[in-house]
């Protein structure tokens, strides 16, 4: 008989499992998500496994899988897990910049909280409680400009994918200087500055000269340079809405 399809986490009841005497206790999907987000956020995602996990629990691999069935369900949990971090209202306040800009920036702490959660949720097509709440704040902050829900759908998704890359980048900086030792400043000064003057100096790329030396937001921080590029998207969006409307 051919195994059946896998089901959804979401779908599946939790296990409870009482203690007593002679038994071992039993365990939650929250506290096996926690030590499984704990471990990826000390020593990477791959280093997350059930076996893993278990160990850390003081159990056996097997025993867990009563509670998660699967490696990939683990994963769900753990990307809802961090994802139920994002503070938000109960609902959008009307000013759809001002939203917008709020869950970017709540998103990126996140990110950088736990450096293996980008890569995760834009790879896996997972839709937990808390992904859902915040993606429908996304959406309900753009459902009162009179756009159709697949001009709103792809708005938002216009702008998740320019945080999703910007925090990226920045947890790839991040990475980078702890593997070198040094930071970003360092970096660009003493390992890229020589070259660049070089280049510089050589005239053949002018564009890139004014890039670098004509350039109001080269030397932003990392925080300050998220959030121009969070204004500029949103500047997209809201020159597209009134032509999108009328559309």
């Amino acid at each position: 008989m051919a195994d059946e399809e896998p089901t959804s986490i979401w779908m599946q009841p939790e296990r409870h499992e009482r203690s007593g005497p002679g038994r071992r206790p039993g365990y939650s999907r929250e506290q096996i998500t926690r030590t499984a987000v704990q471990i990826a956020d000390a020593e990477g995602v791959e280093a997350a496994t059930m076996r893993r996990v278990a160990g850390e629990l003081g159990t056996g691999a097997m025993s867990l899988y009563r509670y998660v069935p699967r490696r990939d369900d683990l994963f769900d949990l753990m990307i809802d897990l961090a994802m139920a971090e994002i503070e938000l209202p109960g609902g959008p306040s009307g000013d759809w910049r001002g939203d917008l800009t709020l869950l970017a920036r709540q998103f990126r702490a996140a990110g950088l909280r736990h450096p293996w959660l980008i890569a995760l949720v834009t790879s896996r097509p997972t839709l937990g409680p808390n992904l859902l709440r915040v993606h429908e704040f996304a959406l309900s902050s753009l459902d009162g400009t009179g756009l159709d829900i697949d001009d709103i759908t792809g708005l938002v998704g216009m702008l998740n994918d320019y945080t999703y890359s910007a925090i990226r980048r920045e947890i790839g900086w991040l990475e980078e200087a702890r593997r070198t030792g040094l930071d970003p400043g360092r970096w660009k000064r003493d390992y890229m500055g020589p070259y660049v003057r070089q280049v510089v100096e050589s005239g053949a790329f002018p564009l890139f000269n004014r890039s670098v030396l004509d350039s109001r937001t080269a030397h932003l921080g990392p925080e300050e340079r998220f959030r121009h590029g969070v204004d500029r998207i949103l500047d997209a969006i809201a020159a597209l809405i009134p032509s999108l409307r009328r559309r």
